[in-house]
């Protein structure tokens, strides 16, 4: 009985601290929940740094030694616009490349060179400039009507040259009275032409020449030569006939001495006449043997 009563207060204690405390039943709660929990000052600034990663970043690997490394892109501003650049561009100065003269025939001019009132030198020459080799050939001609005569005359000396817009030609005379003889010693020329695709400009000069020989008071003559002057270049003269010195009083050339070219050739009329000189002695001697015999065939009576 005493028991019963016990339990019976108990139950009567605990209903009626539940109904004045309005709080659920006791529950299991973790252990942090029962340890007040400390609102942080918001004066006070936290010290407290990030903690800085433990791993070392990887090295990179080093790209292999034939690789090829494309260049990074630079990144460019869309929104800035570059200003314009301007430049200025110097033009060339413009190199006029010589034009060829037109075709010309080749024809002989007639120069000559005064010294006082006097007519010291006269040619009439047709002349050309040729260039020969394997590489290249051409041809260049003299055109009179475009070419004008200046040089000067000495007591043993003279020299010719001839000017035209491509260049020049020069004939040096030389006066030897001990052989009473006058020539040409030395020839040159200088050609700005284009003779050729490989070079336009040409220059050459022979002084090793006795060129043109005729007796002092005479004049040279010929119809067709040339003289070699080098490097594949011909100067060809055709239909000349020239005199440096001892003119005739009238100005006029004197005594035409030819070139060897130009020079009557005998030989053929000599070899005819001596073939026909054989044949009449040839003709004369059978005719005599033949008349002594018929002589010989007679008797005496």
């Amino acid at each position: 009985m005493k028991s019963a009563f016990i339990i019976l207060f108990c139950c009567v204690f605990s209903a009626l601290s539940l109904k004045h405390d309005g709080k659920p039943p006791v529950t299991v709660s973790p252990a942090e929940e029962f340890f007040p929990k400390s609102e942080p000052d918001p004066t006070v600034k936290p010290t407290t740094a990030p903690a800085k990663p433990t791993t070392a970043p990887a090295k990179p690997t080093p790209p292999p030694a034939n690789a090829t490394t494309d260049p990074v892109p630079t990144p460019t501003n869309a929104s800035i616009a570059p200003a314009p650049i301007t430049s200025t561009t110097v033009a060339p100065p413009t190199m006029t490349p010589v034009k060829p003269t037109p075709p010309a025939d080749l024809s002989a001019g007639d120069y000559r060179l005064m010294k006082g009132k006097a007519v010291c030198l006269m040619a009439h020459v047709a002349l050309q400039v040729r260039l020969v080799t394997p590489e290249a050939s051409g041809t260049f001609i003299v055109q009179p009507n475009k070419t004008r005569a200046t040089g000067e005359c000495q007591e043993n000396k003279a020299n010719l040259t001839l000017v035209f817009q491509e260049g020049f030609i020069t004939f040096m005379f030389n006066k030897s009275t001990t052989e009473n003889i006058a020539y040409v010693d030395t020839l040159m020329f200088s050609l700005a032409y284009p003779l050729s695709n490989v070079s336009g400009h040409y220059a050459a000069t022979n002084h090793s020449l006795r060129a043109f020989p005729a007796k002092i008071g005479h004049s040279y003559s010929c119809r067709s030569e040339s003289v070699y002057m080098g490097n594949g270049l011909y100067m060809d003269v055709k239909d000349d006939r020239m005199q440096g010195f001892n003119l005739t009083k009238s100005n006029e050339f004197g005594v035409t001495d030819h070139c060897v070219a130009d020079q009557p050739d005998y030989s053929v009329a000599i070899g005819v006449g001596v073939t026909l000189l054989v044949l009449v002695l040839v003709v004369l001697a059978v005719y005599l043997l033949g008349r002594k015999r018929r002589t010989d065939g007679y008797q005496s009576l």
